[in-house]
């Protein structure tokens, strides 16, 4: 049996170099994409020592065009791509009224339109065979809305809109392609430190973190499930009920405590060199410097739920509690 082939975006540093090792022990050959060439030549040298076969392709992905070749070049050099991670994003943390026009633009650029074309890539090739899985990355329900955020929020809503729209096309065109959904939680990665930041303050992780190989484990989940999204954790679920039942409460919350919790005490020193528009210099792994705080992926906390785990979930629930209320109305009409 042929190897199966994933590309990952991204892949030189943080989730994206994470999830190249996952993969990789899951058995596939990986295609690597991203900005920095030395990273992405540093997780192809990785791989290979594991026996993995690589493929190094640099570019940035909001470039339609560049994507669109790789994925060609990946089907004729490594074979048939069956799975696609879009793991690359930039963005830009600051009030809005402090945002400027053209880094809201790069940073959906890179990470709405990012991911958008690498779906377009992938959908290109996998249309051939009619069957395979995308895999995008969305903010944890707990994250969604977050003030300071605002930029990467409405990336990651416009993707998450882009991929509702999607599925039910494929299901029309009776193709096996699915898109699923890896809502993530804060994950340890260097990109607190090479974010563009008009904080003045240094950034930190807000809730929960995790190491990036729970994130990468979720998206080798993702690869195999039927599921529409997975999630890590329990803080999403419960997060998710709050948002709908009581959304000014929670924003109230977000507007008192939110602030403090995503900045460190101590001031940024300097101006500090970021991401959004080209690489960061520097050899950079998968773990950002929050290691003392992160859970792993053997904490007794790191568990994975699916869309339809939590389906079934709030569906039993659900009908436990019609079943009280119809017991209580019964037991009132007989007194």
């Amino acid at each position: 049996m042929p190897t199966q082939i994933a590309v990952i975006t991204g892949a030189g540093a943080g989730i994206g170099r994470a999830a190249a090792r996952a993969l990789g022990r899951a058995g596939f050959d990986i295609a690597l994409l991203g900005r920095n060439e030395d990273r992405l030549k540093e997780t192809a040298e990785n791989l290979a020592k594991h026996s993995v076969r690589s493929l190094v392709i640099p570019l940035d992905v909001s470039d339609a065009k560049a994507v669109q070749d790789a994925a060609e070049r990946i089907e004729t050099e490594l074979g048939p791509i069956s799975v696609w991670a879009n793991c690359a994003g930039a963005t830009v943390v600051g009030q809005v009224a402090a945002l400027s026009a053209d880094d809201i633009r790069r940073a959906t650029e890179v990470t709405y339109l990012g991911s958008v074309n690498g779906t377009l890539a992938a959908l290109g090739v996998m249309r051939r065979r009619g069957q395979g899985a995308i895999i995008n990355l969305d903010l944890a329900p707990n994250l969604r809305g977050m003030p300071l955020q605002a930029a990467e929020n409405g990336a990651r809503s416009a993707l998450r809109g882009f991929c509702e729209s999607l599925r039910p096309e494929l299901l029309h065109d009776a193709d096996n392609i699915r898109v699923v959904m890896v809502d993530l939680p804060a994950i340890n990665t260097p990109h607190y430190g090479w974010t563009r930041n008009l904080t003045g303050k240094r950034l930190k992780p807000v809730g929960p973190v995790y190491e990036p190989e729970v994130a990468a484990e979720a998206i080798c989940r993702a690869a195999f499930s039927t599921s529409r999204s997975i999630s890590i954790g329990a803080t999403n679920s419960f997060a998710a009920l709050w948002h709908m039942v009581a959304p000014g409460c929670r924003e109230a919350r977000m507007a008192e405590k939110s602030y403090k919790a995503q900045m460190e005490h101590d001031w940024a020193e300097g101006e500090q060199p970021d991401d959004l528009y080209k690489s960061v210099p520097g050899s950079f792994g998968a773990q950002g410097p929050f290691d003392e705080h992160s859970r792993r992926l053997d904490s007794p906390l790191t568990f994975f739920v699916s869309s339809s785990l939590r389906a079934g979930i709030f569906g039993a629930l659900t009908a436990i509690g019609l079943t009280a209320l119809m017991a209580h109305i019964r037991n009132c009409r007989k007194s």
